[in-house]
Order: C-alpha cells, then sequence, then structure tokens
C-alpha cells in the first residue's frame, strides 16, 4: 500500500507521508511556519497558535502542528492576515514576558527571541502593556536547573517532555490564568522526584527552565559545540560538549542517535569531573613511601625497566594487565596487543569479567556471538518485553524511557522479574519477585508451560535449532510447582507471564548484572536463551537476547580482545591458525595458553606467582569482590603502575602512576550496549602534562623494544580492521554521524540492526539443558540476611568520576543499607539509623533506608562508596565457566550500629 500523498503549501507541491504532521512537512522543506509549543518529539497541541494556516477551501485557520497531510490537501501559510495574527500572538507573549534579554543566559538561544526579531518587535513596537501579577520568585531548589516564571510563556513543552519522553509524569501546570506556572509540585522542584535528566531544560524555547550554574555561563554563541560520545553507561548517548576558553561549560544531547537529544542526570550534568581540581597532571613515582612527581621519561624508563627483569627473572606470566571498560577500542586494542606481543602473556582482562563475562560465554555458547541481539531503538516496537536482572531505569535510563513508551503507546505488556520493587514495576502488566539466585528456576519453570501447552515455535525449533530433546528432558522433570517453590513465585504467576511471552509477535529479553553477577551466571544467559529459541523470538526485529552493558565501553573491550582467552574479535588465543595469523600481524611470537582472569590474578598475586601488574583506567580496589583480599594482592606485587584521571584508591598501591587523558580529551571510538561503534572526539586539551592512554601504550611498548607507531587512533582503528573481520568494515571516516553496528565485515557493509536473521553465527542455535544451582553461599543461623549491590542513578561504578559532581552528590552523597521496614523495626533501629552489615569477608557501616523496595530478609547496599565500600562484604566465588564472582548472592548479618 502506497503511503505517499501530495499536498500544496502556498502553491508549492510536496509529496509526504499519510498522516504526518503538516509543520513538520513544512518545515522539512524549508517553509518556516513559526511555533514555539511544537516539537518533533512530542504530541502537539497547537497551544501557541502560531502555526495558525488556512486550508484552501476551508473557512477560518487551524494549526499546522495538528493538521495532518492527506492527498490533495491544499493549504496557506503566509499572508497578511496569517502574519498580522502572529506577529499579534508574538506581541501578546513578549507583554508577558520578562525581557531582559541583555543579561539572559538564554539570548541567542531564545525561540521567543528569534520571533521577535523575525517579526521586528522592538519595544517600542509592542502595543500591549503587561497586566499586574504577582509571581513567585525563581525556583532553584533543584541541584541541577532553575525555574523562571516570569520567562515561562506557557508551551507546555516541559510537562509533555517529562511525559511523553521520560515517562516520570512529574511536571505539571499549577493555578489558572496569568498566575499559572509549571509546578514539580509542592515544596518545588528540590522537593519532588525529579531526578534531573535535564529534558526539560533541553526543551525549553526560551530561558524559562535553565541549567543551575555558579557562574554567568557564556551565551550559546560564544560556546562551540563538539560532538562525542557519553562517558557513563553503556548506552552510548550522543552528547555535544560546550567548549569556552578550552573548557567544558555546558553539555547538551545530541539529536542522533540512540538518544536523539535525551539524556540521564549523569551525562548532562556529570561530566564536570573532567574538570576536577585533582586531575593528575604529572607522573608520579613512589619513593621511600610517598610520591614524588617526575618526567615522562624517567617515569616510562622505570617500568619498562622493572617489566623487563620481572619477565626476565620469572618469565612473562609473572606479569598481568587490566585495560579498561571506560577507555577507548583503540586504547583496549593497544593494550592487549602490549601485554601478548611485547610482554608476552596473555594475562590480559578488565571490568567485564566482573559484570558480563557470563553474557558473553552463555550466548557466545547458543548463538555464537555473545553480544546484544537487537538494537536499542527496536524495543520500542516491541510486543512484550521480559526485564530480568536490570533496573534499567537508573542505570541505562535513556533505554528504560524506550520501555515505557513501548508499554504506554504501542501497548507493550511488560514482564518484570525482579526482587527488588524497582520503577519499572510501576509500568509493568506483571512484577515477579523471586529470591536471589533462583533465575534458573522460574526460567525452565516459563518453558515447561511453553512446552506443555505446546506454545513454542515448532518450526523454528525444527529448522534452525538442535538440542531440543536435551532441553525437553530436563524441562519435563522440572514441573511448575517446583519452579515456584524454589523461586518463591506463584504458580499462576510463572504460567502468565509464560503465555504473554509466547503468544507474542515481537518479544524481546532485556537483562543486565542481575542475572550475569552469579555463580551461575552462564547457567541464566543460556536459560534465557534457550527462552527466546524455544518461541522463535530471535533473528528479528524488536525480539531477542539484550544484555543491556554496564560501562561506556565494555562492548569495545570485550571486542577488541581484552580478555584472557580471545583475540580482537573474539578469535581464540589456543586456536593454532588464529594465532599463527597474529604472529604474522603483529610480527611477534604469541602465547598459547589461556591467561588469567581478573580475580585469578588477585589469587595469583596474593599467592606470589604473579609479580607485577600494570592497569590501565580500572580501580579494582573499589570494583572487584572481597577486597580485603584484593588489597592484600596489590600489596603483595614486587610492582604495581596504575594509568588514570585520578589518584583513585588503587593508583595509591602504586609505585608508578601515569596521568592519564579522559575521554573529552582523546579521539577514538567506544561500542555501545548494542554494538554501535561510535566516535569520541577530542574537545579540549589534558590538563598538565597528561597524556591520552593509546599515546602512553605506544611510548612505553617502544622502550620495552617492541616498537608501536601510530599518527593517530583513526590508524589504529584501521589496523583493528585488518585483524578482525567483525570491524573489517568500520574506520573512523565511515563513523558520521551515528556510527555502524557490527558485524560489519567490509567497507561498503552498511553494519547489522540485529543478528541471526536467517541463521545464526554458529549456524544452529544450540539448547543447554540447565538444572537449577543454588547460590554459592546462601543465609544461615548466623548470617540470616540475603545482601545484594549494584548502582543507583546518580552515581556510576567506582565514583571516581560521578562523586566529584556536586550535582550528582546533591542527590545522594553518602552510602546506605536498604532494608525492609519490618526488618529494621526486630533490629531496633529507626529509619537513618546507623547499621553495620557484616559477611565473613568484612563489615561496613552506613544509615539505613526503610523501604518495601527490597523483600523482608533482604538488603541492598550501592556500591560506588569507597568510605562504605560494599566489595568489602561480597564473595569471591566464581562462575566456573565464565570466571564472573558472585556478587549478588552473599549471606550477611545486621547489626545496630
Amino acid at each position: 500500500m502506497n503511503d505517499r500523498v501530495r499536498l500544496k503549501i502556498d502553491g508549492r507541491e510536496i509529496e509526504a507521508r499519510a498522516g504526518e504532521n503538516v509543520l513538520a512537512v513544512a518545515r522539512r522543506n524549508g517553509i518556516d511556519i513559526p511555533g514555539l509549543c511544537y516539537h518533533p518529539r512530542l504530541t502537539p497541541t497547537g497551544g501557541c497558535r502560531l502555526c495558525l494556516v488556512k486550508i484552501d477551501g476551508r473557512p477560518g485557520t487551524t494549526t499546522a502542528c495538528t493538521l495532518r497531510a492527506t492527498d490533495g490537501l491544499s493549504i496557506t501559510a503566509f499572508d497578511e492576515e496569517l502574519e498580522a495574527d502572529r506577529r499579534a500572538l508574538v506581541e501578546l507573549l513578549l507583554a508577558e514576558h520578562n525581557c531582559d534579554c541583555l543579561v539572559c543566559a538564554s539570548a541567542g538561544d531564545c525561540e521567543l527571541q528569534d520571533l521577535a526579531y523575525r517579526y521586528g518587535l522592538d519595544k517600542r513596537a509592542r502595543r500591549f502593556v503587561p497586566a499586574p501579577r504577582e509571581l513567585p520568585e525563581e525556583d532553584a531548589s533543584s541541584p541541577v536547573l532553575v525555574y523562571d516564571s516570569s520567562k515561562c510563556i506557557l508551551c507546555e513543552r516541559c510537562v509533555k517532555a517529562c511525559d511523553e519522553i521520560q515517562g516520570k509524569q512529574i511536571l505539571s501546570y499549577a493555578f489558572r490564568g496569568l498566575d499559572a506556572v509549571v509546578t514539580a509540585g509542592p515544596g518545588g522542584w528540590g522537593a519532588s522526584v525529579c531526578d534531573g535528566c535535564g529534558e526539560c531544560v533541553q526543551l525549553c524555547p526560551t530561558g524559562a527552565i535553565r541549567e543551575k550554574s555558579d557562574v554567568r555561563p557564556p551565551r550559546r554563541w560564544e560556546a562551540e559545540p563538539v560532538r562525542t560520545t557519553c562517558s557513563y553507561c553503556g548506552v552510548g548517548c550522543r552528547l555535544d560538549l560546550w567548549i569556552h576558553a578550552g573548557r567544558i561549560v555546558r553539555v547538551t544531547g545530541s539529536n542522533a542517535i540512540p538518544n536523539f537529544g535525551s539524556t540521564c542526570v549523569k551525562g548532562r550534568f556529570g561530566h564536570t569531573y573532567v574538570q576536577a581540581d585533582d586531575r593528575l597532571t604529572r607522573p608520579l613515582v613512589k619513593r621511600d613511601g610517598a610520591f614524588v612527581e617526575v618526567g615522562w621519561s624517567e617515569a616510562l624508563d622505570e617500568i619498562a625497566q622493572r617489566l623487563r627483569e620481572i619477565r626476565d627473572e620469572h618469565g612473562p606470566d609473572a606479569i598481568g594487565g587490566l585495560s579498561s571498560a571506560t577507555c577507548t577500542n583503540e586504547e583496549n586494542y593497544l593494550f592487549q596487543k602490549f601485554m601478548r606481543a611485547c610482554v608476552g602473556t596473555n594475562n590480559v582482562d578488565h571490568c567485564a569479567r566482573l559484570c558480563h563475562a557470563s553474557t558473553v560465554a552463555g550466548l557466545a555458547a547458543a548463538f555464537g556471538s555473545g553480544a546484544m541481539t537487537n538494537s536499542i531503538a527496536e524495543l520500542e516496537n516491541a510486543d512484550c518485553i521480559l526485564v530480568t536482572g536490570s533496573n534499567t531505569t537508573e542505570t541505562h535510563p535513556v533505554i528504560a524511557n524506550l520501555i515505557v513508551r513501548a508499554v504506554r503507546y504501542g501497548g507493550a505488556r511488560l514482564i518484570v522479574v525482579d526482587p527488588r520493587r524497582i520503577d519499572l514495576t510501576r509500568h509493568a502488566t506483571l512484577w515477579l519477585r523471586q529470591r536471589n539466585g533462583t533465575d534458573v528456576a522460574w526460567i525452565n519453570g516459563m518453558m515447561n508451560v511453553i512446552l506443555s501447552e505446546r506454545l513454542h515455535d515448532e518450526g523454528f525449533v525444527a529448522e534452525r535449532t538442535e538440542g531440543f530433546d536435551a532441553l525437553r528432558t530436563v524441562l519435563e522433570a522440572f514441573p511448575l510447582e517446583r519452579a515456584s517453590e524454589i523461586s518463591g513465585i506463584a504458580v499462576d504467576d510463572i504460567r502468565a507471564a509464560a503465555r504473554m511471552y509466547a503468544a507474542a509477535d515481537a518479544a524481546a529479553i532485556v537483562y543486565a548484572m542481575g542475572i550475569t553477577q552469579h555463580t551461575h551466571g552462564t547457567d541464566n544467559v543460556l536459560s534465557l536463551a534457550n527462552l527466546a529459541m524455544l518461541t522463535g523470538q530471535i533473528g528479528k526485529p524488536s525480539s531477542g537476547v539484550n544484555p543491556l552493558r554496564g560501562q561506556n565501553n565494555v562492548q569495545g573491550a570485550c571486542d577488541l580482545g581484552a580478555l584472557p582467552n580471545v583475540y580482537p574479535g573474539y578469535q581464540k588465543v589456543t586456536d593454532p591458525d588464529t594465532r599463527a595469523d597474529f604472529e604474522n600481524a603483529w610480527g611477534a611470537s604469541l602465547p598459547s595458553e589461556v591467561g588469567l582472569t581478573v580475580v585469578e590474578m588477585m589469587h595469583a598475586a596474593a599467592e606470589g606467582t604473579l609479580k607485577g601488574m600494570i592497569i590501565m583506567g580500572e580501580n579494582p580496589m573499589v570494583s572487584d569482590p572481597n577486597l580485603n583480599h584484593v588489597e592484600e594482592a596489590l600489596t603483595a606485587l614486587d610492582f604495581l603502575v596504575v594509568q588514570d584521571v585520578f589518584l583513585t584508591e588503587t593508583a595509591r598501591l602504586a609505585d608508578v602512576v601515569l596521568p592519564a587523558a579522559s575521554f573529552a580529551e582523546t579521539d577514538g571510538t567506544f561500542t555501545s550496549t548494542e554494538r554501535r561503534v561510535l566516535l569520541v572526539n577530542r574537545a579540549i586539551d589534558p590538563p598538565g602534562e597528561a597524556r591520552p592512554d593509546w599515546e602512553i601504550l605506544s611510548d612505553l611498548s617502544t622502550r620495552m623494544d617492541y616498537p608501536m607507531h601510530y599518527p593517530n587512533p583513526a590508524a589504529v582503528m584501521d589496523e583493528i580492521a585488518s585483524v578482525s573481520p567483525i570491524y573489517g568494515g568500520i574506520h573512523h571516516a565511515r563513523l558520521e554521524p551515528d556510527g555502524l553496528q557490527w558485524p560489519c565485515p567490509t567497507d561498503d557493509h552498511p553494519g547489522t540492526p540485529f543478528l541471526h536473521e536467517g541463521t545464526f553465527s554458529r549456524g544452529l542455535g544450540r539448547f543447554h539443558p540447565v538444572e537449577y544451582t543454588p547460590s554459592a553461599e546462601l543465609p544461615d543461623a548466623e548470617y540470616p540476611f540475603v545482601l545484594s549491590t549494584g548502582r543507583i542513578l546518580p552515581h556510576f561504578h567506582t565514583g571516581s568520576m560521578s562523586r566529584r559532581s556536586d550535582a550528582l552528590n546533591a542527590y545522594v552523597s553518602e552510602p546506605y543499607t536498604e532494608i525492609h521496614p519490618e526488618d529494621l523495626k526486630g533490629l531496633g533501629v529507626a529509619d537513618g539509623g546507623r547499621v553495620r552489615v557484616v559477611t565473613r569477608r568484612g563489615a561496613i557501616a552506613t544509615n539505613a533506608r526503610a523501604t518495601e523496595r527490597v523483600a523482608q530478609g533482604s538488603v541492598f547496599v550501592p556500591f560506588h562508596f569507597v568510605e562504605a565500600a560494599a566489595n568489602r562484604l561480597t564473595n569471591d566465588a566464581l562462575d566456573p565457566k565464565a570466571k564472573i564472582p558472585e556478587l549478588k548472592v552473599a549471606a550477611c548479618r545486621i547489626e545496630k550500629a
């Protein structure tokens, strides 16, 4: 069916989609019909009346933003009468507007000011006198924004953005008529549940809502934007860094894939860490227990000499390296190349081991590729979304917005399976609260229902998979009642979820570390893969199995071989032919044995077999499990080198610390959770003598007699393309504006939005029958509570970036423990009182938060706070397949502090 229509605007024939917004059609074709309330991401209201047009042959006028394109439609957009009406409407707005344009921070970036200039409405030309009214003082109670009602034109953009884009429904109107204002509720913005995403700031057409600043910010024309990719979570939000006098003065969301202008509070307001006063600016070498500043040559010569000495005396496997999910693809590639070709060891890993190692292992075994199968944008068109082990609203907020919109506007059914009452449960059709660590049980229960009720996709199973009979045997021995008994989820709820998921035309699974961070994390992932294949919910749009990667480049660090068992592109180090190819490419003899993982390195260091480490952009003294053991291991090393932007808790233990550039001070790429390779562009210079990691690694390797010479990161990416088939067609020149999704094997390949269409990467998808295995440590009489750890919205990972932001600290500034009110009452502790959380590995003290977000018998502790580091409590027991530690289940007791 042809959905194209032809219409006329002022006699000009234009083609459009049937039903398309006429104002959008006009503007796309260079016809600038004015308007202040319209925004392409919001539903139109016609409230400002500025886009009035006449439909030929009909009396009166109508608003173009609410008019839909139909075949043969003919309208008049500009004549003397319409322009006179628009001029009068702008005059009326100006009469009630605080026109302090000379000192307004939004001067030059104000749509009302633009229209006043367009219609020549200086003060002498205005006919209307403002009516007397009393407006409230500007509301500066929010940590990140200011609302000035004297500049508000009541266009409703902010209200709609909060509702329709963010799905939060916080903003509304208060009072009536001339007294009407936008409000976030009683007590103002600061007393509301506003989380500071800044969508209202981004869409405000005037200066009514502006970013909070201690100094008068430069006007828009005084700053230059540099487009780059966010340095926080794995969504890959595109940002514009506004630069004035060599400093970042503002951050806005780019109108580009995947975020289209949206950000979270960290993305918009959390990059002040780049310009923190305590940035490292010169190399540091520890002399007699204290750091002293030295030059680069002295520092690098000492590192090269000490690493050579360890290698010569103890062998290359006495050295280990941790690469980084916060560094670029190019830097991760060079790091693993340095460790393998220069040092001579496969002892290279990074923090993906702590978050998604089980994803890589599980999905690769089932599908042949260990990454998100579908694209972020496809979630908005799914019929059913199963979210489990992901507090998406806090850890991947822009993706959570899409999920909420799929429910509210697309009619999608949302199933949330989570032991905590996370925000998405407000929008869920079904919320199943399982016991921590029982995921295999409820997933097997769902599949038992699907199989017994013949809801599975028999054709897909027969044609595109193998191993079904073995799966059937396990499922038939896993009745629904057993699944319910283990998981704590009611039989009827498991049955309802199974039917809902299986019946959907397109159902997507979304998960994160609540699934992966277990001693049976790989089994959890394999179970989700089984569920998707059993129902044929993979290999097509808006379906699949979609792990949300936690850090900005954790996907890329895995892709580029910062793992002990694979080279770039997930090519196995144990395969002789693959190893020979890399030896030819790199001109070096390479080790054949799989190296140590991060947790294994810590054990080896504590035991004395690992003598030296180089750590780039990682902070294991906060991020790793069983921190007391990590500290013991790092202090036992003969030699430790850390490259970072700050003197982190790990860097303080180092013998040499090298000052690195931040994401805003280097070029390169990140790969987002949807496999999209995105450019990172240098916006400012590094402070002092800090250098990009790719330069540091090249210089160090050359000093260790393995020369690395690259003119820029683009040349590094060209080398990556030559050795990694999934990146074969990816080059910097191809990545504007929206990047490319791997696999992208050739220079003319468009990238791959979703995987496994027609065939799996491994050929046939493989079912893996999985039996339920309990977590390594369960509650008992001495430790009766279940401890889980994770992230919260205002902060990120080890806090070294987010906790240097005053705005983010204003939301949450100190550690806490979530505990059920009844449990707290039983301990004799009031809400906000001090408690000690104790496990077999350590103890911390925090304030208690009474909340029913957690079930009775369970507690939750955010892990960002070094002063009460949750990972002093966590269990370093490992998944035998992926070697990921069990961060989501530990037995603990709670004491009154």
